[in-house]
């Protein structure tokens, strides 16, 4: 989970990632953000993540993001 914060902390460096968990509901990810998440999620864990999963559910959170990753097979 420590690579996960750490690319969420290169988005935007000023939140708590650990400790929100309203990230698409409270604004914090926009979806410019998602797609650049997803892309970097993508490249450091080797998954794909597809049009399917491009659900505000599965961002909204580190848990969610997490349980996404786990999946889709992802070594976290």
């Amino acid at each position: 989970m420590n690579k996960l914060i750490e690319i969420l902390q290169d988005l935007h460096s000023d939140v708590d990632w650990e400790y929100e968990d309203a990230l698409v509901d409270d604004g914090l990810l926009d979806s410019f953000d998602i797609i650049t998440l997803v892309n970097e999620l993508n490249d450091a864990f080797g998954v794909e993540i597809g049009l399917e999963h491009l659900e505000p559910e599965n961002f909204n959170s580190v848990g969610a993001i997490t349980a996404l990753l786990s999946e889709l097979g992802a070594e976290l």
